[in-house]
């Protein structure tokens, strides 16, 4: 019994709310459980020094959590003068995710930073951002495409991110905060509308896992997935 109630291949509630900054080009606020997560998509006329004069656009991400996305307040990083390691490999996951869904020739000479902030956290929030990531580039994309400053959309697919894991003996999909703090097998998985994967993450948390268990767990990030897919094509059409 999960502690949620929630079926072994249920995912929690999941909606994309679109529209909800004033001023970023494109931005949404993803609600998976109660992990909440604001995303906005900025654009500006120029890209990296390393690709200056090679006609192709880049797409980044920067990544945080509010101080009381958690239980307890945590210091800002700011504060700190640094980022945490965490936040680096997060970040540097998100737009490698983004990246992999994109045409750069399509795009031009241009970047787009896509923005993650963590307004709650129970869980899954580096899936979640890159879930409503993908739906504010989708949003700043469309707005370059009707302004006529791209001839056609660099965007080839969609990209969505759950997690899986292995909890109290049992896969199951889409994990919590109470389930991934305990999970013997814990697993992000980043895969692309058509089901081609981009990235995956897993590791042993406490116990090993077998080539049986890690093939349930890819079945269930498929159909997880795609039914991420269907919700960013509500949100963006």
């Amino acid at each position: 019994m999960r502690p949620s109630g929630r079926d072994l291949d249920s995912l929690r509630s999941v909606t994309i709310e679109t529209n909800v900054t004033r001023h970023a080009e494109g931005s949404c606020l993803v609600r998976m459980g109660d992990t909440h997560v604001l995303c906005t998509a900025s654009i500006e006329e120029r890209t990296p020094p390393f690709l200056k004069n090679t006609g192709l656009g880049w797409v980044t991400a920067e990544y945080g959590m509010l101080p009381r996305a958690t239980t307890t307040r945590n210091r800002r990083e700011a504060a700190s003068g640094k980022q945490t390691g965490r936040t680096v490999e997060i970040q540097r996951l998100i737009g490698r995710s983004l990246r992999a869904g994109i045409d750069r020739s399509a795009m031009g000479e241009r970047q787009i930073t896509v923005d993650c902030d963590v307004l709650q956290a129970d869980g899954g929030t580096r899936c979640a951002a890159i879930t409503g990531g993908w739906v504010a580039l989708r949003l700043a994309v469309n707005k370059l495409l009707k302004a006529g400053v791209i001839a056609s959309d660099p965007i080839v697919d969609h990209v969505a991110a759950i997690s899986a894991g292995v909890y109290a003996g049992q896969p199951v999909l889409d994990l919590d905060y109470a389930e991934d703090s305990v999970a013997g097998v814990d697993g992000n998985f980043v895969m692309t509308g058509a089901g081609r994967l981009i990235e995956v993450q897993m590791s042993a948390e406490g116990a090993t896992f077998s080539r049986t268990e890690m093939d349930q767990l890819m079945g269930l990030a498929e159909a997880g997935v795609t039914a991420l897919v269907a919700v960013q094509k509500a949100a963006t059409t």
